[in-house]
């Protein structure tokens, strides 16, 4: 699928548009691979979305890019309709390693699983292990590793009103961390809206930690969410063939969110 090259390409073909339509890169991984972003529209209202953070979920960064070119003809319509950051792929590294040595590996480069390396419960999480390999290495520190500092450093620096994180598989959102209260009624009314869109299942997970949903509803105190995307039918890595009927389920889901963030 040569999801790298994919995501290169865009970055050097997409066409920046003074403050509506810009690009960038907000750090580096391991191996000094890129790690790029893209903003579309001007408006109020924030939205980091990610892909990729587990290697064997490239599929995921190839949803960004449709997700990318969607976002740009919907803000040319309405430049106020808000801004969208779209980060289409959080860990190059492993994903160059799922794709060309060991398709089921989700850690970066050092073995460390990005998506347990946040500050928010970290090395709780039933699944966590303590030394390198293919998954659930916490790592040695909170954001030891140089890709889960850098979305620190560029979530803190963009401060968005929520943020959605993209996983394969099995079509469910996960929403909850510990928040209570005014935040856990604002955070399930708009997961119920996510789901009625996709058709996905809200789930909890309340014996995991250490994610970037995590750390974002612990410490930022805002709404975000975990979407597995494709059916549990579906075998890792996931195929091309299936990112159309992703796509179809999620193409709306930016809107639908940014709607529901407008009437809080």
């Amino acid at each position: 699928m040569d999801t790298l090259s994919s995501v290169d390409r865009f970055y050097k073909r997409f066409k920046e548009n003074a403050d509506i339509l810009s690009k960038g890169v907000y750090g580096y991984s391991l191996k000094k691979r890129p790690l790029y972003y893209f903003k579309i529209g001007k408006g109020k209202i924030k939205i980091v979305f990610t892909f990729s953070i587990h290697a064997r979920e490239f599929i995921t960064s190839h949803l960004a890019l449709k997700m990318i070119k969607d976002a740009i003809k919907t803000c040319k319509k309405d430049i106020h309709f808000g801004t969208f950051y779209f980060l289409p792929c959080l860990n190059p590294d492993g994903v160059y390693i799922a794709e060309h040595i060991k398709p089921l590996y989700k850690a970066n480069a050092r073995g460390v699983d990005l998506n347990v390396n946040f500050d928010a419960k970290f090395g709780k999480g039933e699944k966590n292990v303590f030394t390198a390999g293919d998954e659930n290495y916490v790592g040695k520190y909170p954001f030891s590793e140089p890709e889960t500092a850098a979305l620190k450093d560029f979530t803190i620096k963009i401060s968005p009103d929520a943020t959605v994180s993209y996983h394969t598989k099995g079509e469910e959102i996960y929403w909850y961390f510990s928040q209570n209260g005014k935040d856990k009624i604002r955070d399930y009314a708009i997961a119920k809206k996510l789901a009625k869109e996709t058709g996905y299942t809200l789930k909890l997970t309340p014996n995991s930690s250490g994610g970037y949903k995590d750390w974002c509803i612990d410490k930022l105190k805002i709404p975000a969410f975990t979407v597995e995307a494709g059916s549990d039918k579906l075998t890792h890595p996931i195929k091309k063939e299936s990112l159309g009927e992703i796509y179809r389920k999620n193409k709306n889901l930016p809107y639908v969110l940014l709607s529901a963030l407008k009437g809080k």
